[in-house]
């Protein structure tokens, strides 16, 4: 405190601020990435522990038989889906009534905003049909929910059969404490959405959905299964769900837990474990594992069918049954006991899984990167929009120069007009709100006089919305009256820089892979845009840290990290998918990447590129 309190120490304090300003901002940049490509190391990593006390051994017995029967019954469910041309909801009701359980089912449709090209459908009508598996032992005011989507083609047949054949062995088993609720949702995302908006009785996607006339206590926890072969070489582990939350770090390691005592492959973002930490290659993979979980938290869409459960505070996930050339098999029997093991600890769980993390990040699935870890990397980002504020600060309470005789320069000291300050403010949120509305409500005029699908139009018109914002330094002069001061920027700035960082804050805690990957791009721009820098190369550089050509580099990334590389054009095509999947994701299941960016990025940017051409 006293540092601060005296004059002459103060004094001194921000002159030193002031003079090595930027050389602090490099090294805090550097070592903002540096201190994140660390975390895959191993021996900078936690290994992964159960914390809940009724979930810490692993000594259940496991007896599921009747993996070739489940398989049976998967074939006898994919012909009876081709005679129907979709869900089989009769034999599908009349199964699991031979079973033993309570059976419902659920009718849903939606119309999408538009097209969506990649699943082709548009008009979506579907059922679900889920049976309920009623607690012996306990006054049902809990519930677990296994759950297995029924997908066009021959996919996920597999996952229908064992969904049938644990319903009849867990009917013939009496240590449940919660009721067991076994899901076949059709449609996906879509189905589930349905499923759980009427399960919880909301609806805040305007779904048409018929209610549901049966239900089980408060969901604890929940898995979703995609088997699509009789044989399986390894299963993988789904986390991460809508607006990148993940489910508590201990149904992650109570998975790893039995795979590793039934012996069963375990993966993590397809990727297998390696023991080699200590080499390069071993270091790469880490880093590739951990690349891959934070590009897919980043994107903020749901991952599989568990990742809408995630926002009704459900802990769930999803096992993916992978068929690869490894010479290591897992039959359905395998999988089956896995699964009887993992519920049989769910059973016992006498209150949510809470007492693990819940932010965290996975370069394995026996080691684990916590919150506590990761944020600096993140904060020696965010610390250099601080010392640029300070640094402008300083300069504003500094006393302004003066002429020969002695009086003040009064075009120094002439203090910018609230206007000027306030209408690139204004116009850049204004551009904001046009990129956030206008692609859905021009898509029919768009297709009216242009030669393109919906689809098509819907992105074409975002990026000419988006494109147009380019043009707003000279749209903003005009409205001035007269040209901006020399403290009219700096105070543009300091605003602009003190709102990306509360901006990239904010976005870090709810979402820190996507507020660490904006903060890579965002900050150095922040920090070092001024009026005064050659225009040419700082607009090259501007446009090339944007937003829209920050996703273009995550597109040809992530391609590259799941070892499935493409060219410039198949890129640009997947780009445009990307576009047109995060705006449907946000209308039709709440995702808030798209709104972010829209309405407080691409705003927030767009004040740093009128700050570059200001007059």
């Amino acid at each position: 405190m006293g540092l601060l309190s005296d004059p002459n120490r103060r004094r001194a304090l921000t002159s030193l601020l002031t003079r090595l300003n930027a050389p602090i901002c490099v090294v805090c940049y550097m070592a903002g990435v540096a201190w994140f490509m660390g975390l895959a190391f191993e021996p900078f990593t936690l290994r992964t522990y159960m914390s809940e006390n009724a979930m810490g051994s692993t000594m259940v017995e496991e007896r599921f038989p009747s993996g070739e029967r489940a398989l049976a019954t998967g074939r006898e469910f994919s012909a009876h889906k081709k005679k129907a041309g979709g869900m089989p909801v009769d034999w599908l009701v009349k199964t699991m009534k031979d079973r033993g359980l309570e059976v419902f089912t659920q009718r849903f449709s939606r119309t999408l905003p538009f097209p969506d090209e990649n699943k082709e459908r548009y008009m979506v009508k579907g059922t679900n049909v889920y049976g309920i598996l009623r607690a012996p032992r306990a006054p049902r005011t809990e519930a677990l929910v296994l759950s297995a989507p029924c997908t066009p083609g021959d996919n996920n047949n597999q996952a229908v059969g064992l969904l049938l054949g644990l319903a009849q062995y867990f009917r013939n088993q009496v240590y449940w404490a919660k009721d067991i609720i076994f899901l076949v949702n059709e449609h996906d995302l879509i189905g589930m959405q349905a499923w759980l908006e009427a399960y919880h009785h909301t609806n805040t996607t305007g779904m048409d959905w018929s209610p549901l006339q049966g239900r089980g206590g408060s969901i604890q926890a929940a898995l979703s299964l995609e088997l699509s072969s009789d044989v399986i070489t390894s299963l993988d582990l789904v986390l991460e769900g809508l607006n990148g939350q993940l489910p508590n770090l201990d149904l992650a390691n109570l998975f790893y837990a039995f795979c590793q005592k039934i012996g069963v492959l375990c993966t993590i973002q397809g990727k297998l474990q390696r023991n080699d930490w200590d080499s390069i290659s071993g270091y790469s993979h880490s880093v590739q594992t951990m690349m891959l979980m934070v590009m897919k938290q980043a994107s903020g869409r749901p991952w599989g069918d568990h990742g809408l459960f995630l926002r009704y505070h459900i802990e769930a996930a999803t096992i993916k049954g992978i068929n690869s050339f490894r010479q290591y098999k897992t039959d359905a029997t395998t999988i089956g006991r896995l699964l009887e093991g993992m519920y049989r600890k769910l059973n016992n769980l006498l209150e949510r899984l809470h007492q693990s993390y819940f932010f965290y990040l996975m370069p394995s699935l026996s080691h684990f990167v916590s919150i506590g870890y990761y944020m600096p990397a993140f904060g020696l980002l965010a610390v250099i929009l601080l010392l640029r504020a300070l640094d402008l600060w300083v300069q504003f309470s500094t006393s302004p120069p003066r002429t020969e005789d002695g009086i003040a320069d009064t075009e120094q000291m002439s203090n910018p007009g609230v206007l000027s300050v306030l209408t690139p403010l204004v116009i850049s949120h204004l551009t904001g709100v046009a990129l956030y509305a206008l692609p859905i409500r021009f898509q029919e005029m768009a297709v009216e006089h242009f030669p393109v699908s919906e689809t098509e139009a819907v992105v074409l018109t975002a990026i000419a919305v988006y494109t147009a914002g380019l043009a707003l330094p000279h749209n903003t002069h005009r409205l001035l009256s007269g040209e901006g001061t020399e403290q009219g920027w700096k105070i543009l700035k300091l605003v602009a820089v003190l709102y990306l960082a509360v901006l990239l804050g904010c976005t870090a805690l709810i979402n820190f892979s996507l507020g660490f990957i904006l903060a890579l791009n965002l900050v150095p721009i922040a920090a070092f845009i001024t009026p005064h820098v050659p225009k040419v190369l700082s607009a090259f550089i501007l446009v090339i840290l944007s937003p829209a050509c920050t996703l273009l580099f995550c597109v040809f990334f992530y391609q590259e990290l799941v070892e499935l590389p493409v060219s410039f054009q198949d890129g640009w095509v997947l780009y445009l998918s990307v576009i047109s999947q995060g705006i449907l994701d946000h209308v039709l299941y709440g995702s808030l990447v798209y709104p972010l960016i829209a309405l407080l990025v691409y705003p927030c940017w767009l004040l740093f590129w009128n700050i570059l051409f200001w007059k």
